[in-house]
């Protein structure tokens, strides 16, 4: 069920040009819309009022995506989407909509994006457009403490149970790469946790930051095994197939962001102590775009 909730967060300072950009963008339609429509987003008021910018994100991955105490939408996703609501004119609603619900959304016009940590892959391509990465992500394996798990590789076999959120792209990896293994898939990253601490699964795969949190929060069941065998994910924003006008504004705010801090005070306010231990542990940070550039440029010379 869809819990559609408005929101209405304080923005913590818009980029600069941005009442300007708002101004001259408050009337502008053009692009298809999620439902096949003319305008970027729904609800484009004929009086020049604000449009309606329906988000749909799945608030159960906290810090990105998550809701406070008194049960309002939060997190990284929810502040970085609000911040570009303001730049851009839109009156933000976020719509919170299970996982595998998500896409979906899009094609039937429920929602004009989504933005909920979502890996950007070949098969979602050919559902949904997607911006240019605002992330990049690692796998990796929340494995019990006494599995004997050391690497992916040893998951691979017929004695061993793999946890993962349905859809995801641990689901995609274990699916691919670890046909041996009975393969145990669950709605949300909780249930594979909580799988792996009780000793009914021997590993979970997911990101970095999630595996590195519930070690935390479970240090006597489990243990985080960070060797990469994956190449690093990417993630984006979604938008209907054909949404050229909504995806473009977004991809301005994206390389904006990267330039005038945004992505520096979002990881300041939701992120600092997980941002201290990525440095001390060497692994890549989320918003580590020099790296990305590097890599793009040696594959483009290569």
């Amino acid at each position: 069920m869809i819990d559609r909730i408005q929101t209405s967060i304080t923005r913590r300072g818009l980029i600069a040009g941005a009442a300007t950009m708002a101004a001259a963008l408050a009337g502008c339609s053009g692009g298809q819309g999620a439902a096949g429509g003319s305008s970027a987003a729904a609800g484009s008021a004929s009086d020049g009022g604000a449009r309606t910018l329906r988000v749909a994100m799945e608030l159960a991955y906290p810090p990105f995506e998550t809701k406070d105490d008194a049960g309002n939408p939060s997190g990284v996703s929810v502040t970085f989407m609000q911040d570009f609501a303001d730049a851009y004119g839109y009156d933000l609603q976020i719509d919170n909509i299970s996982f595998d619900g998500l896409i979906p959304s899009l094609q039937t016009g429920k929602a004009d994006a989504v933005m909920s940590s979502i890996t950007i892959t070949p098969e979602r391509e050919e559902e949904v457009d997607f911006t240019d990465p605002y992330a990049m992500a690692q796998l990796a394996i929340l494995a019990g403490a006494d599995s004997g798990v050391g690497q992916a590789e040893d998951l691979n076999q017929a004695d061993k149970t793999v946890a993962v959120k349905t859809g995801s792209t641990g689901d995609v990896y274990a699916t691919k790469n670890l046909a041996n293994a009975q393969i145990l898939r669950l709605a949300d990253e909780s249930a594979c946790v909580t799988e792996v601490a009780q000793g009914r699964a021997d590993g979970f795969l997911y990101d970095q930051l999630t595996i590195y949190r519930n070690n935390l929060a479970n240090p006597d069941t489990t243990r985080a095994v960070f060797i990469p065998f994956q190449d690093p994910e990417a993630w984006g924003i979604a938008v209907a197939s054909g949404n050229d006008e909504l995806r473009e504004e977004l991809n301005a705010f994206i390389a904006e962001s990267k330039e005038n801090g945004e992505f520096d005070r979002l990881t300041e306010q939701y992120l600092a102590d997980e941002k201290a231990a990525f440095d001390e542990l060497g692994f890549r940070w989320f918003f580590d775009f020099d790296d990305a550039d590097a890599e793009g440029t040696a594959e483009a010379d290569a």
